[in-house]
């Protein structure tokens, strides 16, 4: 057997001696009556098959690594022992399964640290190097004895997405991972130029005929004779995980997670909850989503269910979530015309106000206007300004109540012509036309709008250029967003779009915050997680770090590109930052929350983190979950993260944009990739650790509401424990307008 050849687990062929573990295999196999003679030896699959020309030590010895392979074929195979194995031979396989000479214990529990340090320094290489050893005897058993406890103990688990922080935690206290089913999505892009209903495999040893691939109702699948396509072996890493993974070089967590195949996991880590197969979960099974959350991690599910807010909580979604408004529906498309119109006779006030006495006030020039009729600079005449005033009182009046006994119709409805009114709008407020305002005006507008800021919590954020921003209601990563200026503008862009992820049943529609805080002339928003655990009672725990997320270019409300309006890294990444950006601004365009309190503390308004934006961020998220929890659908046991966007106004206030369901957890920057593993990792002390220690640490992570109420079966009404009004007591302090109506 001098010299003889040994096939690693890749299936290349290396010449070397054999080894002290082969010649204990050769030993035993000749005890049980296993050896076969070489080339003698014929797969299920006949001549030609995976195991011609192994001798009899070298197919002993693949036997006990649980697979064989295919001379020059890329690949992992599993086995079955053949039915002409002696039942000797099958219980030496069975007496050593299986772990690698030299490479220590398998699954000593580390710490949450060194597995966070050793990520951050870790370098990304090729997969190739990788697992090119046998497993020796005892490292074999050593696998065995692990799965065996880990199923003991319930520790087998499953990660499905770019979640290698998760994998290497859960490595780290002594899980084993069940490979997930590499099916749906995945298989779709292998099979994308053949028919989606059926998947075929390439052809075997007995022709070219195609084959169905059989999936296993257990999560797994199993290849049909003669295949050779890897991608029907679900245990398999795929390339981008191998990348991603560098803490297993010796394949020993790939060799115990092949051992765990037919185990249903305990806990399960997805991007998406409809890619996790329904049979494997079970009723102690715990999961990272919960159903139906779309009704609120979608703009359009948002947006309805805050419109609903004040009819479940005596709250107001006007103080907290931007004016929003679906499209597809006729009660809230004619309301956003209306809101459209009212906002414009608004800002016609306030553009009549930025100059004193009767001298006629100019606005700056938007460069290359579509709009060639109106002459910038052409003065207009009072009469659009008496307009103006005339709507704006008969609103305020309908918001005053005035209208109860009188019957008084919508002013949007009667006052006006309103697409003249509009058009000589447009022509104050973005074209450079001058307005005439008399000096008794002026004071009616102060009046006016002073009395419209006691019943509009929005007024001094909506600014005075009348922007809106158009989303796809089901879309994410800032597809499809834009900003816009014209209200037939929009209504055709909403009615003409034919995309199926757009069309004009999934748009919304929402007031854009045109006077908003800036760090160093450049918008941001800010990226805030928490977590519920609970929704019977309602179980909300806070993530107290966060990032900021800046955009490539200067803010301004007359350029309305996306590279300075939408704060997205997956936008953002596609721009250059552009020549006239502050050289403050990061380079990679994040920023920690601490940075941003050293800046708020250089600015003088040290106090307003803890102060105002940490509670104004706390009820917005506490008012949507509320206004959605009647829709999701809920189980014991599981738990989410989230991740929810604010914009921050020129008084500090933060205003909620929209809460995304499985936030990335992709490093960008130095930062993120701090704060993304920091987060990981004390989501699960907070989802498994604090069940067997309640005292445990659960790092950043803090409860900010925990319903009561429902020990008897929910026939108390729930109390709650941290009233809304009492989160927002400090803001009031230093802002006193804040969240008056919250």
């Amino acid at each position: 057997m001098e010299g003889e050849q040994k096939w690693n687990w890749r299936g290349t062929v290396q010449q070397q001696q054999p080894t002290v573990g082969e010649q204990h295999c050769r030993h035993t196999a000749l005890q049980t009556g296993t050896i076969l003679e070489q080339g003698t030896l014929q797969s299920p699959h006949g001549p030609g098959g995976w195991g011609r020309g192994y001798s009899g030590v070298s197919w002993v010895c693949a036997l006990q690594l649980g697979w064989w392979h295919k001379a020059q074929q890329v690949g992992d195979y599993p086995f079955k022992a053949p039915k002409f194995m002696s039942e000797a031979g099958r219980s030496v396989l069975s007496a050593s399964p299986c772990l690698p000479r030299g490479t220590g214990d398998v699954g000593t529990v580390g710490s949450d640290r060194a597995v966070l340090t050793g990520h951050s320094a870790a370098t990304s290489s090729s997969h190739q190097g990788r697992c090119q050893r046998l497993f020796t005897l005892e490292q074999i058993k050593k696998a065995k004895l692990h799965v065996e406890m880990a199923v003991k103990e319930k520790k087998i688990f499953m990660v499905q997405g770019p979640y290698p922080i998760i994998r290497q935690l859960l490595r780290a206290r002594g899980w084993v991972e069940r490979k997930a089913p590499r099916t749906g999505r995945q298989l779709e892009q292998h099979c994308s130029d053949q028919n989606r209903q059926r998947l075929h495999t390439a052809p075997g040893s007995a022709g070219a005929k195609q084959r169905e691939v059989l999936l296993n109702p257990r999560g797994g699948a199993q290849p049909v004779v003669g295949s050779t396509d890897p991608l029907h072996y679900p245990w398999l890493p795929t390339e981008k995980e191998e990348e991603q993974c560098d803490e297993d070089p010796l394949c020993i967590h790939r060799l115990m997670s092949y051992l765990a195949r037919d185990q249903l996991p305990n806990f399960i880590w997805t991007n998406f909850l409809e890619t996790v197969d329904r049979q494997l979960l079970q009723e102690d099974s715990v999961l990272n989503h919960y159903a139906r959350v779309d009704a609120f991690t979608t703009k359009e599910g948002l947006c309805l269910s805050l419109q609903n807010l004040p009819w479940i909580e005596k709250a107001d979604p006007n103080a907290f979530f931007p004016r929003c408004y679906r499209l597809g529906t006729r009660d809230d498309r004619e309301a956003f015309i209306e809101d459209f119109r009212l906002t414009a006779a608004r800002s016609l006030l306030k553009l009549a106000l930025e100059e004193a006495g009767d001298r006629p006030v100019r606005t700056e020039q938007i460069p290359n206007s579509n709009n060639r009729e109106a002459q910038p600079g052409s003065p207009l005449y009072p009469e659009l300004v008496e307009e103006a005033l005339e709507v704006c009182k008969q609103h305020l009046g309908v918001l005053q109540h005035e209208d109860i006994d009188r019957n008084t119709p919508s002013p949007c409805r009667t006052c006006i012509n309103w697409d003249n009114f509009l058009q000589q709008y447009y022509r104050v407020a973005h074209e450079g036309a001058g307005l005439v305002l008399t000096r008794q005006q002026r004071k009616q507008c102060q009046n006016l709008l002073q009395s419209l800021a006691e019943k509009l919590p929005q007024l001094d954020m909506e600014g005075k250029l009348n922007v809106w921003i158009l989303k796809p209601g089901a879309e994410s990563q800032g597809r499809g967003i834009i900003c816009m200026t014209r209200l037939e503008e929009m209504l055709q862009l909403a009615w003409s779009c034919t995309a199926p992820s757009v069309q004009v049943g999934r748009w919304v529609v929402q007031k854009y915050v045109e006077r908003l805080m800036t760090i160093f002339g450049t918008k941001f928003d800010i990226r805030q997680w928490f977590v519920v655990t609970d929704w019977k009672p309602l179980t909300v725990w806070f993530y107290q770090d966060c990032y900021l997320r800046f955009c490539s270019r200067p803010f301004s409300l007359h350029h309305l590109e996306r590279a300075r309006h939408l704060c997205n890294v997956s936008v953002q990444k596609w721009y250059k930052t552009s020549p006239d950006q502050d050289p403050r601004v990061p380079p990679d365009k994040i920023w920690s929350n601490k940075q941003f309190q050293e800046h708020l503390a250089q600015v003088g308004q040290a106090d307003a983190w803890h102060g105002v934006l940490v509670p104004g961020m706390k009820a917005a998220i506490l008012n949507a979950l509320r206004s959605a929890r009647d829709r999701v659908r809920f189980r014991k046991g599981n738990f989410e993260l989230y991740g929810a966007d604010f914009v921050v106004g020129e008084n500090l206030q933060p205003w909620l944009l929209e809460i995304n369901s499985c936030p990335t957890m992709s490093p960008s920057s130095a930062v993120t990739r701090q704060l993304c593993a920091n987060v990981q990792r004390d989501t699960l002390r907070l989802v498994l650790d604090r069940k067997d220690n309640p005292r445990c640490s659960i790092g950043a992570f803090e409860l900010i509401y925990k319903e009561v109420g429902w020990g008897d079966g929910g026939h108390t009404p729930p109390r709650h424990p941290e009233p809304l009004q009492y989160l927002l007591s400090p803001c009031r302090q230093l802002c006193p307008g804040f969240c008056q109506d919250v």
